[in-house]
């Protein structure tokens, strides 16, 4: 069974500095299946995202922020579910101290085509 909660994985953010993250790791892995994977994600101050190769989905757990998508901003909090296609630029803004969201990334490199 694959299992995993949000305040178990909160418990173990930031993780530890590294060269390609530092100011430490903001993010965990909860689960991995096939090209599935779920993370949770809890930046604080500044949101260093980068496009990603595959598409995702953001479910916000936790806090406030203002989501930018391709230059476009929308104000998010609990219960909101963004979509994010493969490779567009997106981060989240003004985050309260409690921000969290749960990501999903799933299909293949360049996201899946649209029938």
């Amino acid at each position: 069974m694959l299992k995993s909660t949000a305040a178990a994985l909160l418990a173990q953010l930031p993780r530890p500095a590294s060269a390609e993250w530092p100011a430490g790791e903001f993010f965990i892995e909860a689960l991995r299946h096939g090209t599935m994977s779920v993370e949770i994600y809890a930046p604080r101050g500044n949101d260093p995202q980068f496009p990603h190769e595959q598409d995702e989905l953001y479910f916000v757990h936790a806090g406030t922020a203002d989501f930018v998508l391709l230059g476009e901003t929308t104000a998010v909090g609990p219960g909101t579910v963004l979509f994010v296609p493969a490779r567009c630029a997106h981060h989240f803004d003004n985050m309260s101290s409690e921000f969290a969201a749960w990501v999903v990334f799933w299909g293949p490199s360049g996201g899946e085509v649209e029938a």
